[in-house]
C-alpha cells in the first residue's frame, strides 16, 4: 500500500460496455476502502464498470471516492452527456 496512489475495483467482468454491475463488489470496495484509511495515506480508489444513478450511490457508499461511467455517461449521445452526468452526480 506504501507504493500506489490509486486502486481500480472491477465490478464487471472486463471486456465490453453495458454490463451490469456485479453487486459482490460492494463487499471489496468496503474492506479495500478500510485498508487504505488504515495507512492514513491519499490513495484513491476506483470503480469501474456498471456505474450507473443507483450503482454510483452505492459504491461512495461503500468507499469509493473515482467512478468510471462509460455508457452511463454516454447513452442517448451529446446533446445528453451533461445530463447524464449531473444524474450521476445526484445533482
Amino acid at each position: 500500500m506504501d507504493m500506489v496512489d490509486l486502486i481500480l475495483v472491477m465490478s464487471v467482468n472486463p471486456g465490453f460496455g453495458g454490463q451490469k454491475f456485479i453487486m459482490s463488489q460492494l463487499e471489496k470496495i468496503r474492506r479495500i476502502r478500510k485498508m487504505i484509511d488504515a495507512t492514513g495515506r491519499d490513495i484513491d480508489l476506483q470503480v469501474d464498470g456498471g456505474i450507473n444513478v443507483e450503482t454510483a450511490k452505492l459504491a461512495i457508499a461503500a468507499g469509493a471516492d473515482v467512478l468510471v461511467a462509460g455508457t452511463a455517461t454516454f447513452t442517448g449521445g451529446p446533446s445528453h452527456y451533461e445530463a447524464n452526468i449531473r444524474n450521476l452526480r445526484g445533482e
